[in-house]
This record gives structure tokens, C-alpha cells and sequence, in this order.
């Protein structure tokens, strides 16, 4: 897994260069791209998102997105709306940054508590709420909620994947079958029932998400600047 992740954040080091060039706002990118890697491998290998990363991202992301705006144009539309002025640009940054990620951290912490309502046990844990803490503070309102809708999004797609292909190939049949011998159950249910309980880490799906939304992004407005609007 080593030389992997060195590769992969190699490459993401160099799609930032190509996506933002030389400008403060490569830095700004680099230093969130660091921050979610950690997250994203750690979550998969240990089901973990550290404290010791999440709160002093959210700092770091807050003080980058004073410096270095979100592309997101809440706090300048509100500014507008309500007391007809606009704020100076680190301040815009700042409260985007604070917007997005009480925005990400909300919503996920809403979830959650849905979920253990209705399911009467955890499907989430509040790491993945500090995570979005963190990452809501770099990108802002809009691309965190593009960042959760894709997260969920991948996370359901590959999550049913997983399980079918656990439950194809045989996986606890040993456990299923002792069980069923006991009555507690069909084989088939059992097995199923093994399987769906299979849990993936949920911060893993954002991590993706949220580097693609941050390199892709660009990459789409300009297709659709350049195919769309112009052509």
C-alpha cells in the first residue's frame, strides 16, 4: 500500500499544478489534498478519522479559505440580500468556510442520529462529522454538498457491490450454517443477513469524493465554458 499512496498523492501533487498553476491557491489545495489522503487510507485501514487531523485541518482550513476564497458565492449572495454590501474577501472566505463546514457537519450529524433512531444502532460515526467539519471549511457550501452527494453516492454503489460479492462467494458460510443448524434461521437468510451487516468506512467514500470535486471540478467548469456556452 506504500508505494501506492506515494504515487497516487505524486499524481494528485501534479494535477494541482495543472489545475491551479503556480497560485496561492495550489497551496491552499496541496495542504487539503495531505489532510484527506491521511484520512481516506487511515479510515480504510483502520476504520479511524484522528481527531490529530480533523480539528487542526479545520484551523489550517479556515485560515487558507480567508487567504484563498471558496468558489462559492454564498456569503457574497446573502451579503447582497440582506444588508446590501458586500464584506471584505477574507472575510467572505472565512464565513464560506464556516457556512460549508457547519453545513457538512450538520447534515451528517443529522443523519447519524436519524439513522440510530430508526435502526436503534450506530451507522456512523462522529468522525465522519469532524471530517466534514474539516473538509467544509476548504471548500465552502456548494462543493461540500456535491462532496456528500457523491460520497453517499459511491459509497452506496460500491457498498452493494461488496456485499452481493460477499454473499456469491460463500463468505461466513461456515457461521451460517451452524447457525441454521440451531434454527435460527434459513441458510440464505443468514447468509444475507452476514453479509449486509459488512460495514465500509463511510470517510473513505467523502476522501474520494472530495478530491474529485476539487480536481475535477475546474476541469468541468472549463468543458462547459468552453463546448456549451461558447460553442
Amino acid at each position: 500500500m506504500y508505494p501506492l499512496v506515494e504515487l497516487l498523492t505524486g499524481l494528485l501533487f501534479v494535477g494541482c499544478y495543472l489545475d491551479f498553476g503556480l497560485t496561492p491557491a495550489t497551496v491552499k489545495w496541496l495542504v487539503f489534498t495531505c489532510l484527506i489522503i491521511v484520512l481516506t487510507i487511515t479510515d480504510l485501514r483502520v476504520r479511524l478519522l484522528p481527531d490529530l487531523i480533523n480539528w487542526p485541518g479545520f484551523v489550517v482550513g479556515l485560515f487558507l479559505s480567508a487567504w484563498v476564497p471558496p468558489q462559492d458565492g454564498t456569503v457574497f449572495f446573502l451579503s447582497l440580500s440582506f444588508v446590501h454590501r458586500v464584506p471584505p474577501r477574507y472575510l467572505v472566505g472565512l464565513l464560506d468556510g464556516l457556512i460549508g463546514a457547519a453545513f457538512g457537519s450538520l447534515l451528517l450529524w443529522g443523519a447519524a442520529a436519524m439513522y440510530k433512531a430508526l435502526r436503534g444502532r450506530d451507522g456512523m460515526g462522529l468522525g465522519d462529522v469532524k471530517m466534514m467539519a474539516m473538509a467544509g471549511a476548504f471548500l465552502g457550501l456548494r462543493a461540500t454538498f456535491l462532496t456528500i452527494l457523491l460520497g453517499t453516492l459511491l459509497g452506496s454503489v460500491v457498498g452493494g457491490a461488496i456485499i452481493l460479492g460477499l454473499y456469491f462467494s460463500g463468505w461466513q458460510l461456515a457461521l451460517a450454517e451452524r447457525a441454521s443448524r440451531r434454527n435460527l434461521g434459513t441458510l440464505n437468510g443468514l447468509r444475507w443477513m452476514l453479509a449486509s451487516q459488512y460495514q465500509l468506512p463511510l470517510g473513505t467514500f467523502l476522501g474520494i469524493a472530495a478530491l474529485l470535486v476539487v480536481y475535477l471540478g475546474p476541469l468541468a467548469t472549463r468543458y462547459v465554458a468552453t463546448h456549451l456556452l461558447l460553442g
